[in-house]
């Protein structure tokens, strides 16, 4: 089956879907409650454990083969403009995203400001800034462009490039 990752990835979805259904349906269907007057075979729901067990191992084996089919595709294919795979990608987005999140709190705040509350001393305390709040502004700005760009490059490599999935 040839398909884009953004297709795999919801193949995976899928399957993940279908074996959280099985094995609610199995959790129901395992065990019952009977009472002492009612024939226990009148209220026995059907279950075959062989079967509801190799339905669900034939589940996770497809799970298993999709994945594997993303992660080599993903450790092979090359990201236009960045220089790394796919799967590298994925690690720097969200360092990226910890990153920007770090330098915008370094960004938003002012070069001296009023420590909240009092000291010991009754004497007004500042917190400043200990370094250019300026260069930080920048260097948010240009994170941020990094990281729409790695993200708007995923979103496009996973519309576009295709792998094959034996399944």
């Amino acid at each position: 089956m040839k398909c884009t990752l953004q297709e795999a990835a919801k193949l995976l979805r899928t399957l993940n879907d279908q074996l959280t259904a099985s094995r609610s349906l199995e959790e129901q269907q395992r065990s019952f409650v009977a009472a002492t007057v009612e024939n226990v075979e009148d209220v026995r729901p059907a279950y075959d454990y062989r079967k509801t067990a190799a339905e669900q191992e034939a589940i996770r084996q497809k799970i298993r083969t999709v994945k594997h089919a993303i992660n080599v595709c993903n450790t092979v294919t090359a990201v236009p403009g960045f220089d790394m795979t796919i799967d590298q990608l994925l690690v720097l987005i969200p360092q990226l995203t910890a990153e920007k999140n770090k330098l915008y709190t370094m960004m938003d705040r002012l070069p001296r400001q009023r420590v909240q509350g009092y000291s010991k001393a009754n004497l007004i305390e500042y917190d400043y800034a200990n370094y250019d709040i300026e260069a930080v502004r920048a260097d948010y700005d240009a994170v941020a462009r990094r990281l729409i760009s790695a993200q708007t490059t995923l979103d496009h490599l996973n519309s576009t490039v295709t792998l094959e999935i034996d399944v």
